[in-house]
C-alpha cells in the first residue's frame, strides 16, 4: 500500500457517552463501507469548516477545534448534547484505500436531547459495559468502554490499561 502524503492524516473522534451509569452505542447502518450493521459510539471526521469560518481564539490559532467537531458529530448522529469531554485514548490505522487515520476518543456526559439518529445508523441502546458485551461492537470499543466504566466506578486512569476485547 502506498501513501499519497506521509504527512497527512484524516482526523476521526469519537465520543463514549454516559447517562445514568450507561454508554450509548449505535449499529452502523448496513450500507457503510467499513464495518457495516456493526455497533460503536458515536463520531465522525474533523473537517476544516468545523472552525475555519470561527473567530480565531488566539493569533491565528483555534481552540477547542476537536471538542466542537465532536459536539458537531453527536448532535449531526444521534441528536444530542454532551457536556465537557475528557480524553481517553488515541488510535493510528490505515483504511483500505490507503488513508491514514488518526482516532481521537474521549469520554463525557450526556447533558440534553432524545437519541435521534441520522441514515448513518439504525438503531441505539443504552448499555452497561456487560450488557454491552452481548453486541457486535467494531474492534476495539469494548476495550475503551472498559477503561471508562473502571474511571467513573472510581479507578484512577493512570492505572487503567488498553485491552483491546
Amino acid at each position: 500500500m502506498e501513501l499519497q502524503n506521509k504527512e497527512l492524516h484524516r482526523i476521526v473522534i469519537t465520543a463514549i457517552i454516559i447517562k445514568d451509569g450507561k454508554y450509548l452505542i449505535t449499529q452502523r447502518n448496513r450500507s457503510k463501507k467499513a464495518w457495516p450493521g456493526l455497533w460503536t459510539v458515536p463520531g465522525g471526521g474533523m473537517e476544516v469548516g468545523d472552525y475555519i469560518n470561527t473567530p480565531k481564539t488566539a493569533g491565528d490559532c483555534w481552540y477547542f477545534a476537536v471538542e466542537k467537531t465532536l459536539k458537531r458529530e453527536v448532535m449531526e448522529e444521534v441528536g444530542l448534547e454532551i457536556g465537557k469531554v475528557r480524553y481517553l485514548l488515541d488510535l493510528a490505522f490505515i483504511r483500505p484505500d490507503g488513508v491514514p487515520v488518526i482516532t481521537l476518543s474521549f469520554y463525557c456526559n450526556w447533558q440534553t436531547g432524545d437519541v435521534r439518529l441520522n441514515e448513518e445508523n439504525i438503531d441505539y441502546k443504552w448499555v452497561s459495559f456487560e450488557e454491552a458485551k452481548k453486541y457486535e461492537l467494531i474492534p476495539g470499543i469494548l476495550g475503551e468502554l472498559e477503561m471508562v466504566d473502571k474511571i467513573i466506578k472510581g479507578r484512577n486512569p493512570d492505572e487503567i490499561e488498553y485491552r483491546a476485547i
